[in-house]
């Protein structure tokens, strides 16, 4: 029931069609890593709560969109049916829209949305979506139903959406109070993964290349309000010798470090994590589509949901479930692996991918509370349990609070 009172399940299904109910484990799950979150951060920091629900969804709470089946809440995704299955293709920037006709091999007379549906026919799931990807378009294979709703429970090793190696010595008396952190991400997931380490005590350095600026504060201006609040800004040149001592000063003086950029980005700068010299307890994160180990492929936080088999499926296929949800589960769990680390003295690079943290949600196990209903009520739809005999409205995203509120940081 709490899948259908989070706001997530009004955003999963066709538009004008009954919200789906099958992601509701992924939620559950959610529940327990948040239960986790603050566990740790009051164990080296302030206790961090978050409100999951308007965490993962509050983006479509301030926008108003609701679910749209195989186009994404924000419009940029879509699921293409192939010729063996379905694929997800991100067209999120111009240069993805000019690379469609490369991608299919000749002009397109028609729109390049409906230049790609009608070829994806004709292609298998991965060629297309190896093409894409050759040509820096964001796509995935999106995997098939699982036959069942067994799944490996969050925590166990094989699970866990990121991998920690060690870069320095351990140091038993770092905390995040009044820590510093140098984030150098954009968009969604590194900076709130930034706030909520922030929340926890940590002053917060947002760093922003003079020359491109965070996507985020054109894709949604009260997100990006709401994820950098409280932090200081730098504008750096990162083409300039001062601007690359700038960084390189500000990266030395980190106790975390947050990046989501390619490897080669921070190499040119002389400063990627390899290259720097790290003190004990020093924590790096770098949180990609991928991982650090596939870095060439690149993702956004519908098609990297899709590419983990987190969607919801009705009787036709698969949807896309809540609103690029990849971008936030991802930055929860990151703040969850930098506090874990924390706890356990740092000196670790933490290798987290967005597709293998929708996949880790999409593998959770299945719920034991007996068959569900959702039926129309009045202008939406109910969810009900025989089990329990319950009843609940399925609820529109919530909107995020501004500030925390007492009884430890909340978010």
């Amino acid at each position: 029931m709490s899948w259908a009172s989070s706001g997530g399940m009004a955003l999963t299904g066709h538009r004008g069609g009954v919200p789906v109910m099958s992601p509701a484990p992924a939620y559950e799950l959610l529940g327990t890593v948040a239960d986790a979150l603050a566990l740790v951060t009051g164990q080296v920091g302030e206790r961090v709560v978050i409100d999951a629900a308007a965490t993962v969804f509050g983006r479509a709470g301030w926008s108003g969109r609701g679910r749209d089946g195989r186009r994404s809440v924000g419009g940029a995704s879509r699921m293409l049916r192939t010729a063996d299955g379905w694929c997800v293709v991100t067209l999120a920037r111009p240069d993805d829209f000019d690379a469609v006709p490369a991608i299919l091999g000749s002009a397109t007379g028609a729109g390049a949305w409906t230049a790609l549906a009608d070829a994806a026919r004709q292609w298998s799931a991965g060629a297309l979506a190896e093409r894409a990807q050759l040509l820096g378009v964001p796509a995935a294979v999106v995997p098939a139903r699982p036959s069942s709703g067994l799944g490996l429970p969050f925590g166990a090793r094989s699970a866990l959406p990121w991998r920690a190696s060690r870069i320095a010595s351990s140091d038993p008396t770092v905390n995040l109070r009044d820590c510093l952190v140098v984030d150098l991400s954009a968009l969604w997931a590194g900076p709130l993964c930034a706030r909520l380490l922030g929340l926890a005590g940590a002053r917060v350095v947002k760093v922003e290349s003079a020359h491109r600026p965070d996507g985020g504060r054109a894709v949604g201006p009260e997100l990006f309000g709401w994820l950098h609040e409280g932090k200081e800004f730098r504008t750096v040149d990162f083409h300039a010798a001062a601007g690359r001592r700038e960084l390189a000063d500000l990266i030395a003086a980190a106790d975390v470090v947050i990046e989501a950029s390619r490897p080669r980005a921070l190499r040119q700068l002389g400063l990627a994590p390899e290259e720097v010299a790290h003190r004990p307890g020093r924590v790096w994160l770098s949180l990609t589509g991928y991982g650090r180990a596939d870095p060439l492929r690149v993702a956004f936080g519908d098609d990297a949901a899709a590419a983990g088999g987190l969607v919801g499926w009705d009787v036709d296929g698969p949807v896309f479930c809540g609103d690029a949800i990849a971008d936030p589960l991802s930055g929860i769990c990151a703040a969850l692996a930098v506090a874990t680390a924390v706890q356990a003295g740092g000196g670790v690079l933490i290798d987290l991918s967005m597709r293998a943290t929708a996949a880790a949600f999409a593998a959770a196990p299945g719920l034991d509370h007996g068959p569900h209903r959702v039926v129309p009520h009045g202008d939406g739809w109910n969810v009900e349990c025989t089990a329990y005999e319950h009843t609940q409205r399925v609820l529109p995203p919530p909107i995020p609070e501004s500030a925390p509120r007492a009884g430890g940081a909340r978010c």
